[in-house]
């Protein structure tokens, strides 16, 4: 199967500083791994590996329960059921809540963001011709998904097909900065190429935050209880000819990088990545459907 990941390399990063101090020398625990399909770490700042253990069992033990609900790499996980079969009873509610995001985010930006483009995503990074690609943009649009707490229901089955790469990721990141929160860390900055910033830095100042466009890091913000995502269409080329990100009624993609800063992740991903193909006069109406978002970097 083609993988799918929007970005070629996920890194998870947490720095730990729920003790009231941390000496200079403060040991720091380090764990490796995979999350979604790619590379992925974690550091823990103040915490020794045996203090660490149970923090990172923790963390593992979610992700792999995330990858089983919304990887495009497992077969059997909820996802890949649902594209495979046109359905999928019993949802689990982490879907559920992501699937309301995206119609609302579906809703707001005119169908620029449509987790229905999957057909035509795979169309384009197989090379398909022509004809091939006509018939995957057919099969796009959300109106036809039915979602209900029973079932998810895909309009054409065997050939309908859902990607949550555009929200997604974000979704996970906030999902893991709630646990890592839960497990006594109450100052951390989660990175999973969407950036979630709880609390502070161990000297009481805001997490500082790179934001990168194609000619690399352009500008820095700060953040505190607060979510960035940025999205990059050239990042990753489907058949070296088409990035990533798809207009699913054929618009063009107008941005080479967005950044959106918004209270979660889901909402600050899913943003970033329809704001892509939108002209720059259409974006703050969009932004005023989602109040608490906003608007960091355009390029």
């Amino acid at each position: 199967m083609t993988r799918l990941s929007r970005r070629r390399f996920l890194t998870i990063s947490a720095a730990f500083a729920a003790l009231p101090t941390v000496a200079r020398a403060a040991p720091v625990a380090r764990w490796r791994g995979t999350a979604l399909g790619a590379p992925a770490s974690l550091q823990l700042v103040g915490l020794s590996d045996a203090q660490a253990a149970p923090i990172i069992s923790a963390l593992e033990a979610e992700l792999d329960r995330l990858e089983n609900i919304f990887s495009l790499y497992r077969p059997d996980s909820q996802l890949n059921r649902l594209n495979r079969d046109g359905t999928l009873p019993a949802p689990a509610p982490e879907l559920l809540q992501v699937l309301a995001q995206s119609a609302a985010l579906h809703d707001a930006t005119g169908g620029a963001f449509d987790p229905t483009v999957q057909p035509l995503w795979m169309a384009l990074a197989t090379g398909a011709p022509d004809a091939g690609v006509a018939q995957a943009r057919a099969l796009v649009g959300w109106q036809g998904v039915s979602v209900s707490a029973e079932s998810i229901r895909l309009p054409h089955p065997g050939r309908s097909a859902l990607t949550l790469n555009g929200i997604a990721q974000g979704a996970v990141t906030d999902r893991i900065a709630a646990l890592l929160r839960a497990q006594g860390l109450t100052d951390v900055l989660v990175d999973m190429g969407e950036i979630a910033a709880i609390g502070t830095r161990v000297d009481g100042s805001d997490w500082r935050v790179g934001l990168a466009g194609p000619e690399g890091v352009t500008r820095r913000i700060e953040l505190r209880d607060r979510a960035v995502a940025t999205s990059a269409p050239d990042a990753t080329q489907l058949a070296g000819r088409h990035g990533h990100i798809l207009g699913p009624k054929g618009q063009p993609v107008r941005h080479r990088a967005v950044s959106v800063s918004a209270p979660d992740a889901a909402l600050a991903d899913g943003l970033s990545t329809a704001l892509c193909l939108l002209p720059a006069d259409r974006i703050p109406p969009v932004l005023q459907r989602f109040p608490e978002a906003r608007l960091e970097m355009l390029i």
